[in-house]
Order: C-alpha cells, then structure tokens, then sequence
C-alpha cells in the first residue's frame, strides 16, 4: 500500500477569472497548471485546498451586461453555469472550492479586509483623476501605456484608455514600499521566477504612489462598509478571495489553519496586483503575505497574446474533443516552460501527440499487456533472471522519481515532464535490447528463455507501474486506465492512494497479478480540425 499522508497542508489558487466572456485556452492553461501542481501534492500525501473562481464585479462586467441587454448579476449566472464551471470537467480540473465574487462569503471578507485597513489608518478620500484601462480594470501611470496616433492605449488591450475624475478613497500603499522590499528580502523565493521577482523589485523600488480602493461612479461591486456610497475597486474585491474562500470574515478557525497560501498562479500581466497591492493590502490589515507568487508568460497564437477581442482565443473544448483532456493537459505542461511565453500550433500539438504520447507512452502499455497475454495467459510473471539490464531500468527509476519530485515541487512543469518521459524511453529501449518476443520463440528448446521472457516482461510491467503514479496528476484519465491494466488494485490499493515518494521503490507489483490489455491510451488520429477562432 502507498504512504500514509504527509501531514503537510498546501493551498493553491489560480486567478479568478472575468466572466465578461466565455474561457479560452489561456486561462485554462492556468487552471491546468494548478490542477497538475494540486494533484502531486494530492499524489505526496499532503492535505491539499485549489481553488479557482469567477470574477464577477466592475466596470467591465457592468458593461458587457448591458451590451447584452441584461442585469450583471443575470450576465454573470449565465456565464458561470454555461461557461466557467463546465470548462472544469472539460479539462478535468479537481479543484476543491469555486468562489465567486457575488457570494455573500466573499463579500464579508472583502468588508472585514477593508474595515480593518481603514481602522488600522491606511485609508483616506481622494479625488482621482487620470488614465483607466477598463480590459485591464486598471488605473494606469503614464508609464505603463504607449502612444498610437497621438492616442494613450493600452499596451496589453490595444485600446485607448479613459480619463477619470472620481470622489473615492484611497489605500495609503505609498506607506508598504520598505516592508515590501524587506519582505522580498527575506523570503527571495516569494515571487518567481526571476525575472517577475526583478520586475517587481523594480517597480517598488522606483516609489509606490497611494491607490484609489473604491469606486463612486456606478454600483456593480460590493459597498464600502463605512459609506455605502462607494463600491470596493474591483481588483481591490477580487483579490481578496483567496482569503474570504478560506474564512476571512466568516470562519476564522478556518482561516488560521489555512492562510496563508502556498502559491499564486497568475499570468504575468497580472503580477504587480499579486505581487504588489495585495501582499501591501495584507500587511495594512494585520496579515501575513502568500507564500509564493508565480507568474507565467502568455499562450501565443500567431505572435499574439490569446485574445477573445483579437479573435486568437481558442476554446479548450476545440482542442480536447480531438485530442483528449489528457493530450491538452499533458502538451501544455511539456512543450511550454511554465515562467515563459509559448507558442500554440496545432502542428506541434499533433506531433507531440504522436511521438510522446501514441507512439511513445501508449505504444509501451499496449506492447506490454499484449505480450503478458500472449507468452503469461494474462498472468503477470515473476523475475527469476534479473541482472544488470534490470537493475539498470530500477535505478533509472530511482532518478526519475527524485528529479521529476523536486521540479514538480519547484513548477518547472516542462522539466518534471521530460523527466518522466525520459523513463518511458528508458523501458521501451530496454524492451527493444531484451527482445522478449524473440527469446519466446525459443521456449521449446531453451530452458532459461521462459524466466528470460518472464523477468522483462515483469520488469517492464514495474516500469509501467512506477510511470502510472508518476504520471497520474497530469494524465489522470490514462493513468488510471493504466493501473487498471495492470491490475495492480488487488495488492496495492487504488492509484490516489499511491505515494510519489515511494513510487521509485522497485518490485511493488505482485506476480500472479491479472494484466489486460484495453483500448489504446492515446488512440491514432486523424488530422485534426482547422478551427475558427
């Protein structure tokens, strides 16, 4: 049986995501990573909380109602029941919670967040004026936006900006700079990668200026708990539930056992909000920061960033009713580093699929279970013949669990992959050296062929087992049909309960185990389709 529970908890978070439309494949590769990240934890034991959720307030959404003829809160239903919750099965997301902003659960959190801030002196009126992004749902400085035309736009929105004068209150963040840098200073691995750390070192480093945390001039978002005239800033609601999803406001036993977060995933253009304003937002209410803040760079499409405005967003289901939940999970983690912008072709989906995962992990599974029957009558042998080849493949084992481990832990997703695939090549060229279905053909003149032709096909069958717990937070459907071929249920418990940890120690399959061999992993394909954007 695998381990018993690390006792370690973990608590991940994607971003909560716009419902001012439908998701695309660039918030679902963010989701995917987390889910990934989630499940090794899950695989390691640990007590793990992922939450994701929808983004529901602010002038963008406000707008996008309207536009459509309905209430936002009509607007934002719809969109989550339809769009946002379905895209979860979609991609076989096992997240524990979905929050969304327009919970009442949120909405203390958001109040009980701000009310203390405010008692704590770090909230004062204003009247702002200047730039607002309304795709971004942010107030702009003049650096952050180009000139088009002699027009300011927005650099990630292509859109000119609006110009605001509003009556609001504002968060005194100009007071958090030094605390900023002294906690980065510290904690050197808070923001990653490298390049999001220098970036926000950077940006502090040149003088945080005092931000508007409320809005006067319409009613979509959740009140100000001392003047009901102003509604939070949407950012300023919204980051707020990783804390309110975990009892900020409502559960406080709760909420000490879970905060502070393990890891925020978030996509690069978002970073300074993550990175910035919420740990400053943390600090000024008495709260410990997250633990980690991770951003990734962009899913490309024709050198553009994934836009459903720029016509470049692609619907996961576009992809996934071709290929598979699995292939999209699996090519997203292993062709792009995660910290890096990647490029999505449907050429490179197809060939990845072809090499790595038809010809390569699913062409291993059905060689194996098809020789069990053939030479074993479906009867999982005993190694009676193991010499070095074998004691090869159980050390290569032995590194991949220890590599793939520790770069799962650290999000280098692509290099946790490679070396997981790495081991698929390792037991398929052991097969190719031992030959196993030449040695049976001297099982009636050779006596020692039968253990020969029994100990490869074990070890292989090991190998398999080994790639099933290894490979079953990113490729959960496969894996889980791939330990059901091996029928390694009987003595070993079910895949969940399988430790990584202990995935590399060798000989865990029981001899005289039943092995059958069902439909292919990774079926051929037809090309796929070319579809609209």
């Amino acid at each position: 049986m695998g381990q018993g529970p690390t006792g370690a908890t973990f608590f991940a978070t994607t971003p909560i995501y716009y419902v001012n439309d439908a998701p695309h494949i660039g918030h679902a590769y963010t989701t995917v990573a987390a889910d990934v990240l989630t499940r090794w934890h899950r695989q390691r034991g640990d007590d793990v909380f992922f939450l994701t959720g929808t983004d529901e307030h602010g002038q963008k959404v406000l707008r996008t109602a309207e536009a459509n003829g309905v209430a936002p809160r009509v607007w934002c239903d719809r969109l989550v029941q339809t769009a946002w919750k379905p895209v979860l099965a979609t991609i076989d997301a096992a997240n524990d919670d979905f929050i969304r902003t327009t919970e009442e659960r949120h909405t203390r959190g958001v109040q009980e967040l701000w009310q203390r801030i405010r008692d704590n002196g770090d909230v004062y009126p204003s009247t702002y004026e200047g730039p607002y992004c309304v795709g971004c749902e942010e107030f702009k400085l003049p650096g952050d936006l180009i000139e088009v035309d002699g027009v300011q736009v927005c650099p990630i929105h292509s859109r000119p900006v609006e110009q605001l004068s509003e009556q609001n209150y504002f968060f005194r963040l100009s007071a958090y700079a030094d605390r900023l840098l002294a906690h980065y200073e510290e904690h050197p691995d808070a923001v990653q990668p490298a390049s999001a750390r220098n970036e926000v070192i950077s940006f502090i480093k040149q003088g945080l200026v005092d931000i508007s945390m409320s809005r006067s001039s319409f009613d979509w978002g959740i009140p100000v708990p001392w003047d009901d005239g102003h509604v939070v800033y949407v950012w300023f609601d919204a980051l707020v539930n990783y804390a309110s999803a975990v009892g900020l406001g409502t559960d406080p036993e709760r909420f000490a056992q879970r905060w502070p977060a393990d890891v925020h995933l978030v996509g690069k253009d978002i970073l300074r909000f993550h990175a910035v304003y919420w740990p400053a937002m943390l600090m000024a209410a008495g709260l410990e920061p997250p633990r980690r803040v991770f951003a990734h760079g962009w899913l490309l499409v024709g050198g553009e960033k994934m836009s459903k405005s720029k016509l470049t967003g692609i619907a996961p289901s576009q992809i996934i009713d071709h290929f598979g939940s699995d292939a999209f999970r699996w090519y997203f983690l292993r062709a792009i580093q995660f910290g890096q912008d990647g490029s999505f072709s449907w050429e490179d989906m197809t060939a990845r699929y072809t090499s790595e995962l038809a010809n390569g992990l699913g062409n291993l599974a059905s060689r194996v279970a098809a020789m069990v029957g053939r030479y074993c009558d479906g009867v999982l042998p005993s190694a009676s013949d193991v010499g070095r080849a074998e004691e090869d493949v159980a050390a290569a084992l032995i590194d991949t669990v220890a590599t793939a481990d520790e770069a799962m832990g650290e999000l280098r997703f692509h290099d946790g992959l490679a070396a997981i695939y790495e081991f698929v090549t390792v037991v398929n060229g052991y097969l190719t050296v031992q030959e196993p279905w030449q040695v049976a053909k001297r099982f009636d003149t050779d006596p020692s062929a039968r253990a020969r032709v029994d100990t490869t096909l074990y070890t292989a069958a090991e190998g398999l087992r080994a790639l099933a717990v290894l490979l079953a937070p990113v490729l959960p459907k496969a894996a889980a049909e791939l330990w059901a071929s091996l029928g390694a249920s009987a003595a070993l418990g079910g895949l969940a309960g399988q430790r990584v940890q202990d995935a590399g120690r060798w000989g865990q399959l029981s001899p005289g185990a039943t092995v059958t061999k069902g439909a292919a992993l990774f079926p051929r394909l037809e090309d796929p389709p070319a579809p609209s954007a």
